[in-house]
């Protein structure tokens, strides 16, 4: 019988937040695949657990993903750790979890710190939708073109950014949004120099253009303002002005229309509206009303 694969969520700074849940998968576990086996062995140090590592990381998922698939179909069950937070989100983790699910694994979360949601919690911005979008791509182009892309975005967007790459990014979307879009800045969470600035993006420029940036960032984007709706016509003033063409010699469908076109809407709904009105109008009418 298959074992499972258990996507184990791993302390983001403060170790006082692994949930019981987690230390106890971590325990029980036959094996850990983990994006650094260094980092995930502070982890079981401080919990004295002894267990064997795989590492899992980018430059060798192909190969170190068959071999660790291959043991839990043979029984073995195994612990998914990255190095801070939850494993496949932003993370070479997601493809491990999908061949797993492609090969009929069962897959177990074991919820818990999440950096994108830890900062949202805290940024005061709209968090009722929102889009997660982790790292930028590399490349200067495909950067300014997924900038592109969210321009108009409504929800409010998190992104994940190094610190060598802070300033870079936010000149990016200083030049893509605007420079009054709000945007906080949560560095270091849960760490003894944890950081949260809320302000805007030309002023988050001006203090990252004096100061280091320093520990990994999350980027907590205020989502553009929605396009103003048009105001709907009033029905009522749009048929007091079919009735005044009719009552000058128009049949009541070329009334419609060009009232329609004068007050940008369509004529067979105006004309619908007329004609359902006339009905009202007549049986009202019959009954001497």
């Amino acid at each position: 019988m298959a074992g499972n694969l258990f996507v184990v969520s791993t302390p983001i700074g403060n170790l006082g937040d692994l949930t019981h849940r987690a230390a106890k998968i971590l325990d029980e576990v036959d094996f850990i695949a983990a994006e650094d086996t260094r980092v995930t062995a502070r982890l079981l140090n401080h919990l004295d657990i002894k267990k064997e590592q795989i590492s899992y990381y980018r430059h060798n998922m192909d190969d170190r993903g068959r071999n660790i698939l291959d043991r839990i179909e043979a029984g073995e069950n195994c612990a998914l750790c990255c190095d801070a937070g939850t494993p496949a989100v932003s993370d070479p983790g997601q493809l491990l979890v999908r061949q797993a699910a492609d090969r009929g694994i069962n897959v177990i979360p074991v919820p818990g710190p999440c950096a994108a949601i830890a900062a949202l919690s805290v940024s005061g911005f709209d968090s009722g939708r929102f889009c997660f979008e982790g790292f930028l791509p590399m490349s200067k182009k495909n950067r300014m073109q997924r900038l592109d892309t969210l321009r108009d975005e409504e929800r409010t967007m998190v992104f994940y950014e190094a610190p060598h790459k802070l300033r870079r990014t936010l000149d990016d979307l200083c030049r893509a949004m605007g420079p009054a879009r709000g945007i906080v800045l949560a560095r270091e969470l849960t760490k003894s120099y944890e950081e949260v600035m809320r302000t805007t993006l030309d002023r988050a420029r001006e203090v990252y253009a004096q100061r280091e940036p320093r520990g990994e960032y999350v980027l907590i984007v205020e989502g553009a303002d929605p396009e103003p709706q048009p105001a709907q016509p009033d029905e009522k003033k749009l048929l007091e002005a079919v009735l005044d063409l009719t009552q000058g010699g128009l049949s009541l469908r070329e009334a419609c229309r060009q009232v329609a076109q004068t007050h940008d809407v369509r004529p067979n709904e105006l004309y619908q509206l007329a004609t359902e009105q006339k009905k009202c109008q007549d049986k009202a009418s019959e009954r001497g009303i």
